[in-house]
């Protein structure tokens, strides 16, 4: 609850910081987004040695494997680099929700556990202080201090 009120107003002042500059005669640009989705969609045959490499620091060495990557000067020089082998954009809250809800996985002992229930989260991530879904979605929307290792795990 106390991240979708946070969500909520972050949304609404958005919304009321677009409507004044537009009274006002001016123009509003919305802040940049800090994360991105990327989804690899071609295979192995004529990829050049620095783009596999780079899909390899994504850790999207097979076709159609997913991950969310924080955006920066870096990694969107990286993104154009392997953009014939990839499709990438900005995720919504509820893509979001539903990739960790449906295709979520928890790394405990070495093991891969989907994630079915918040003690998996908490198994895994509990030493850095998110404990359930909301948690661990919340940190991957706002590109938290944890969000490398959330995001590994």
């Amino acid at each position: 609850e106390k991240y979708a009120a946070e969500s909520a107003a972050t949304e609404k002042a958005a919304i009321d910081a677009r409507r004044a500059a537009k009274a006002n005669g001016g123009f509003y640009v919305p802040a940049e987004p800090k994360v991105a989705l990327v989804i690899r969609i071609t295979g192995i045959i004529g990829v050049s040695p620095k783009a596999k490499k780079v899909m390899q620091l994504f850790r999207i060495r097979q076709i159609h494997n997913a991950t969310f990557v924080r955006l920066n000067e870096a990694t969107i020089r990286m993104l154009r680099l392997i953009e014939p082998h990839v499709a990438y954009g900005i995720p919504s809250r509820k893509t979001i929700e539903n990739l960790v809800y449906k295709r979520g996985f928890g790394e405990i002992n070495k093991q891969r556990i989907p994630i079915a229930h918040n003690s998996v989260i908490e198994e895994g991530l509990g030493e850095f202080g998110i404990k359930c879904a909301a948690d661990l979605i919340h940190e991957v929307i706002t590109c938290g201090p944890n969000f490398k290792r959330s995001e590994e795990r």
